[in-house]
């Protein structure tokens, strides 16, 4: 059984390690690009297992050659939403279809609510579970005020 005892959301390489540096995240850039991977910043502040799909900051970075330009795109993101969760994403391209290669999360709000599970009565004996993010009790602009 795996636990979370830092009570942190855990999504992406790198989930279970503490945060990673500025210059840890230009090192892991500057791989990706090795690899011929196209960047992208994304953020939420819903940040469920299943909302795979993240509002985009700015547009895929294709056809780029420096770390640079994505990290000074991942500041601005930062200075826009310091309270949502940013990660980055590196899109492998090389058989022609966009295939996520590397994704991990680079910015969090300073409290995270977590999650819990409700338990539904279904039909029968069957039980349902949902997970419900607590994040998502307050308005959306409101979840990670202060």
């Amino acid at each position: 059984m795996m636990t979370n005892p830092a009570g942190r959301v855990t999504q992406g390489q790198f989930s279970f390690l503490p945060d990673l540096s500025d210059a840890e995240i230009t090192q892991q850039i500057a791989y990706g690009l090795s690899k011929g991977y196209a960047w992208s910043v994304e953020y939420t502040d819903d940040p469920h297992p299943r909302n795979t799909y993240w509002e985009m900051f700015g547009m895929p970075m294709f056809d780029l050659e420096d770390a640079a330009g994505v990290m000074m795109e991942l500041k601005a993101c930062r200075e826009t939403f310091p309270q949502h969760y940013i990660r980055l994403m590196a899109f492998d391209s090389t058989r022609g279809i966009e295939s996520i290669a590397m994704s991990f999360i680079v910015n969090r709000p300073s409290t995270e609510p977590g999650f819990g599970i409700v338990r539904q009565e279904a039909d029968g004996r069957s039980m349902r579970y949902t997970v419900h993010s607590y994040a998502t009790d307050r308005p959306e602009a409101e979840r990670y005020a202060g």
